[in-house]
């Protein structure tokens, strides 16, 4: 039966940006480093004049949304093969996820436990740790105010963005050791930033053991370094961070971005849209494997009869946000209605890779990313239990998007290879992209791949590209002119190589040399 409903009006909201980065070779002044979350809006709890039930309801403290679709860990390890969790789950026993993020979360161990009982995994094993000191920012300083990119402004933000990551990094490898790598960043733009969470990892790589699996769900465009020269600079010294791990066995995950073809932040905080196509770094070092975003419909089917996502008053258009009951599909994440849009593209500063050659025909002589994708849409999104800074942010659960979302889960995964490897006696893997593209990789079986997709009878519902869709002055979405990249069979600049297809991508690492 097609549901067909509506809310009041909201906007995705993107979390606030950390600090400056603009030392080690990084020009001062330049854009903030971004982590790459969205936060679905509070609506309405039921749909509105249709009977319909709301289409996500949380565990209790019960949280529902009318429209917006949510997964728990089940829903999404239903969707990729993967078991049911339980207290006795033992996936990524003996393995280490570090999660990457300015300030923390003063309350993520607390969170981290209310997740894994809320949905009946064992009990977690986490630890906070900031090797540069704790950012120190008590409740009543937090106050959520202002546009500073950095600072008490942005720490609710960025608390955010780390339940998104340990609470699903937890999902997928529940028995591993996840550690929520924290920074402080000073907040004088121009100085930190970039180069401290790159210090941090660097120092995280001497700590913890080989085989380590770290994610990193944040970027700053190449263009933000202010030539390509300079910015060639700046990353061969973070670059030498990443070979460091690579030596050991540690593998890099990072967040494509969420601006499509034009940028992380589109142009000085997301004023304006970027004149050419962007991409950002850390996904698109050549040490990093870069998640893109799909968006994952499983047990519903978006179903668009018209392309103005909004109504007059502001609510959301019944004929937009429609769906039907059942199906399973995963296109490329492209929600016009939020400008959330997967990022993508070429390299104007790295070289193709070597490992890059079999598909010298898409990328040409640059890097291309993203190297595979996950979910990381809203509409579909996942839940996250949050209780930090009560006095501006709802205590409970909330609705998560994003390819903040994707890096973590995907990180996750190859952890599960890298515990069976141990098993087999095998080294861990080390930098995945130099697996992934090779060979004899089996491709076919350990990668869905996404291909274009129609969803009703609209334009924006042929999803196709990662090409920004912008509301125009009568409402209704228009292309960005900055061209996106298509979404093809095989490799692409949209989702790489596509979704790792759970056991089979598991066992082919597995079976990797």
């Amino acid at each position: 039966m097609r549901t067909v409903v509506a809310l009041a009006s909201g906007t995705v909201i993107c979390l606030a940006a950390g600090a400056g980065v603009a030392s080690g070779g990084v020009p001062a002044g330049s854009p903030a480093v971004v982590p790459f979350a969205v936060e679905a809006p509070d609506t309405p709890s039921t749909p509105t004049g249709t009977g319909a039930p709301p289409a996500c309801v949380s565990p209790a403290p019960v949280k529902t949304y009318a429209y917006y679709h949510c997964y728990g860990p089940n829903e999404v390890r239903a969707a990729h093969g993967l078991p049911a969790l339980t207290v006795t789950s033992t996936e990524g026993a003996g393995q280490t996820i570090v999660l990457v993020d300015s300030y923390g979360s003063p309350t993520a161990v607390a969170d981290l436990a209310t997740f894994a009982s809320s949905f009946g995994g064992p009990v977690p094993s986490i630890e906070q740790w900031f090797p540069q000191g704790a950012p120190g920012f008590p409740t009543a300083t937090v106050n959520g105010n202002g546009s500073s990119q950095s600072g008490p402004a942005a720490a609710a933000g960025w608390a955010g963005e780390a339940a998104l990551d340990v609470e699903w990094a937890y999902a997928l490898a529940p028995a591993a050791h996840i550690v929520l790598l924290a920074v402080p960043p000073a907040e004088t733009q121009g100085v930190p930033g970039l180069p401290n969470l790159m210090n941090a990892i660097g120092t995280a790589i001497d700590r913890f053991p080989a085989g380590t699996v770290f994610s990193m769900s944040f970027g700053t465009d190449e263009s933000a370094f202010g030539s390509a020269k300079a910015a060639k600079a700046a990353f061969a010294s973070f670059d030498s961070t990443f070979a460091k791990g690579d030596a050991k066995g540690d593998s890099f995950f990072a967040s494509s971005g969420d601006a499509g073809s034009v940028g992380v932040t589109r142009a000085h905080r997301q004023t304006a849209t970027s004149p050419d196509p962007q991409v950002s770094y850390p996904n698109v070092s050549p040490h990093v494997t870069s998640v893109g975003g799909t968006q994952l419909q499983f047990g519903w089917t978006w179903d668009p009869t018209s392309d103005t996502p909004f109504l007059a008053d502001g609510s959301l258009n019944p004929d937009y946000f429609a769906w039907n009951g059942g199906g399973s599909s995963e296109p490329v994440d492209n929600e016009g209605w939020a400008s959330l849009v997967t990022g993508g593209g070429l390299s104007t500063v790295y070289g193709r890779p070597s490992y890059q050659d079999p598909i010298v025909g898409v990328v040409g002589d640059h890097r291309g990313v993203p190297d595979l994708s996950w979910n990381s849409s809203v509409n579909g999104g996942v839940l996250v239990y949050t209780s930090f800074f009560p006095g501006v942010n709802r205590v409970g659960w909330h609705l998560y998007g994003g390819t903040s979302a994707s890096s973590p889960q995907a990180a996750a995964l190859t952890a599960l290879a890298n515990q069976k490897r141990v098993a087999a006696h095998k080294a861990p893997l080390g930098n995945l992209n130099t697996v992934i593209y090779s060979a004899a990789f089996p491709r076919d079986t350990a990668f869905a791949d996404v291909v274009p997709s129609t969803y009703g009878t609209t334009p924006s519902g042929h999803l196709d590209t990662n090409r920004v869709w912008d509301i125009g002055t009568d409402g209704a979405l228009t292309p960005d002119p900055v061209p996106g990249y298509p979404t093809t069979t095989g490799y692409d600049l949209t989702t790489g190589w596509g979704v790792p297809a759970g056991p089979s991508y598991v066992a082919a690492l597995v079976a990797a040399p």
